[in-house]
């Protein structure tokens, strides 16, 4: 049987963001998970075909000015339409790396999200503040519930 495919589309400009990434991909890619393949591909590089071969995908982002990074819009902007009738019910997941509150920048993908009739897993995961190393262990369980919950039909 085929595996199933989790696409982790996230913005990573920052030594913090790409360590986020590599904490997601190593939950995400837990050796007790077999059925799941996972990968990352940077938002500007990220294309239709990638959300249309994908069972779930997780979306990260940075806070920019209380709004999601330019290169996830770009992503949506690129991918919204010649996705949107095929890839309805995809689960989905959020993680902000906020240094205000995340609120205008949830906000934004949710409304995204909603018209694209995703599926959200969990509620998106907020990193608010000073840079924590607790972060690193909130993605990489965001990234293993994702993939157990695929390998397991649950999402």
């Amino acid at each position: 049987m085929a595996k199933k495919q989790l696409l982790i589309v996230a913005h990573a400009p920052s030594p913090n963001t790409q360590a986020l990434v590599e904490a997601l991909l190593k939950g995400s890619q837990h050796s007790d998970i077999e059925g799941v393949s996972s990968h990352w591909i940077p938002p500007l590089e990220a294309t239709p075909e990638d959300v249309l071969a994908a069972d779930g995908i997780i979306l990260g982002t940075t806070e920019n000015l209380g709004y999601m990074s330019g290169a996830l819009k770009d992503f949506f902007d690129r991918c919204y339409y010649p996705v949107l009738e095929k890839k309805q019910g995809l689960p989905c997941a959020l993680y902000i790396r906020a240094g205000l509150d995340g609120t205008g920048t949830r906000r934004a993908v949710e409304s995204i999200v909603t018209g694209l009739r995703w599926n959200w897993v969990q509620e998106p995961l907020t990193l608010k503040g000073e840079w924590q190393s607790e972060f690193l262990e909130r993605v990489e369980e965001l990234g293993l519930t994702m993939a157990a919950g695929l390998e397991n039909g649950i999402f």
